[in-house]
């Protein structure tokens, strides 16, 4: 995501109580942003059933992208803006500018995997979901959320690409001769602007809405089967009742991760899209658009990398035990033996000709004992599960 053109002027600045307030604000943005997204990836690194899941790879390292926005551009786009100058040189101004657009694109780069990720988990047959979303395929996927957005930062800002036909204009912006103050002044023509626009959000952008779209209609086709088995209350045949339940359970998970990866991605698109629309729309105005509205549009995105982890918190139920545990140090109330008692090793059985797993789970108290069939589909994944 290419960083604005921030005209900053003396006469366009912000007074000494507005300076206070935007500290105090831009503050809070970059500590929520560190800290959350720090909890993100230990919350990974140590909860086991979390590595199991494969998207939870992308989310790890779309949180890292957001630490490193929230730790390498942030804190200097913050005093330029507080002390209404540039004191770092131009070459590291380059520099943050390119660590921006690489960040930020990378960030929505990943929100794509992500979301064709769950259209493959939801909307295709476990199988098929596995024949795709190989390790390899995976770690292919990663590198591209990292490598492609190298191609529209450093490679082009580095060699001025995007200053073609505007150098002019660009200098007489950077330096302010009435207050003796330096800008750090990202300016892109129509090419760059709609070039490295179109890449970085329009069409990861469409590819998204085209996911989500098909599972919001798988989701709806779930919502319905569930109603479906609740109106036909429990199966008189024992035998079948178990799977029916994991069904049932398994349509449940699905179409609420669908509705929270949507959220996630509704506010991604809620923080950026205003910036990108007027990313392409300025070069086509002679760069009219005053340096506050850039300023507010930026921040606006940068508020989208501290966004995230919370929205993982309050509505992801295994992301919010495994915060709890960290920020609790490890309390055993947030464990899952705890709740769910101590589960002896499992056993298989085969039922209707399928096979199903089975699990029994043994309360503290000593004074019941229930077991769980869940079936199974002779892959690794499904029998790991188990212990």
């Amino acid at each position: 995501m290419e960083e604005l053109d921030v005209n900053v002027s003396s006469s366009e600045g912000f007074g000494i109580a507005e300076k206070i307030v935007l500290l105090t604000f831009i503050s809070a943005v970059i500590l929520m942003a560190i800290l959350g997204n720090l909890l993100v990836m230990v919350a990974v690194c140590r909860d086991r059933q979390l590595r199991k899941i494969k998207t939870n790879y992308f989310i790890v390292s779309l949180a890292f992208a957001d630490l490193l926005v929230s730790v390498l551009v942030m804190p200097f786009g913050a005093i330029e803006l507080v002390q209404d100058n540039w004191i770092y040189g131009e070459m590291f101004c380059l520099v943050r500018t390119s660590l921006d657009v690489l960040l930020t694109t990378a960030s929505i780069l990943h929100l794509c995997c992500i979301s064709l990720d769950r259209y493959y988990a939801i909307c295709c047959q476990p199988l098929v979901y596995r024949n795709k979303m190989t390790p390899l395929r995976i770690a292919v996927m990663l590198g591209g959320c990292w490598v492609i957005p190298t191609f529209i930062s450093f490679l082009p800002i580095m060699q001025g690409w995007n200053s073609i036909g505007i150098i002019d204009l660009i200098q007489q912006r950077q330096f302010n001769k009435a207050s003796n103050s330096t800008y750090c002044i990202f300016m892109v023509n129509k090419p760059y602007a709609i070039t490295c626009s179109v890449v970085a959000f329009y069409i990861p952008f469409f590819l998204m809405v085209l996911a989500y779209y098909r599972i919001y209609i798988t989701a709806r086709e779930h919502a319905r089967q569930i109603q479906v088995l609740q109106r036909a209350g429990a199966p008189t045949d024992d035998r079948q009742h178990p799977p029916d339940q994991h069904s049932t359970h398994r349509m449940k998970t699905e179409t609420k991760a669908a509705k929270t990866l949507c959220i996630i991605m509704g506010c991604f698109c809620l923080c950026w899209a205003p910036f990108f629309v007027t990313n392409i729309v300025d070069p086509f105005i002679n760069y009219t658009v005053p340096g506050k509205l850039w300023t507010a549009f930026l921040w606006l995105g940068y508020i989208n990398s501290g966004l995230n982890p919370f929205l993982y918190a309050f509505l992801n139920k295994s992301f919010r035990r495994a915060f709890l545990i960290i920020l609790c140090c490890g309390d055993e109330r947030y464990r899952r033996p705890s709740i769910l008692g101590q589960t002896v090793p499992c056993s298989t059985t085969t039922i209707n000709g399928s096979t199903h797993v089975l699990r029994y789970t043994v309360l503290r108290n000593g004074h019941h004992q229930e077991h769980e069939k869940l079936p199974i589909h002779n892959d690794p994944e499904s029998q790991e599960s188990c212990f």
